[in-house]
């Protein structure tokens, strides 16, 4: 009996299946579109303001300023390149590309006071 019952009712199952609205290849790729724009937000756009504050960090070094490179050591620029930056370490200077200057540390005061008014 429940076998009878069973067979009558495949053939509703196969028109419900048969009418189903299949989904638009919108919603199908709508979570994957949904990620890539929370990545792009929490990851992408914050690095990319960090990278243009370095930029702009290193074209406005002077001479006079005191930085650290990417090295580790401290001390002050003493001439600048297109490409380049010397900085001074006590008694010895040494050449780095201006990509290697990582932060400033201190602004010679005077100029900068002087730059401001």
């Amino acid at each position: 009996m429940k076998i009878i019952a069973i067979l009558m009712m495949l053939p509703i199952f196969a028109m419900a299946e048969e009418q189903a609205p299949q989904a638009s290849p919108l919603f199908t790729f709508l979570p994957f579109i949904l990620m890539f724009v929370v990545m792009y937000i929490f990851f992408i756009l914050p690095k990319q303001k960090e990278n243009k504050k370095i930029e702009e960090m290193r074209t406005s070094l002077k001479k006079g300023d005191k930085v650290l490179t990417i090295a580790g050591i401290i001390g002050t620029v003493s001439h600048i390149d297109d490409r380049f930056v010397c900085i001074k370490t006590g008694d010895t200077k040494i050449d780095f590309e201006k990509a290697a200057v990582v932060k400033l540390l201190e602004a010679d005061s005077e100029k900068r006071e002087a730059e401001k008014k």
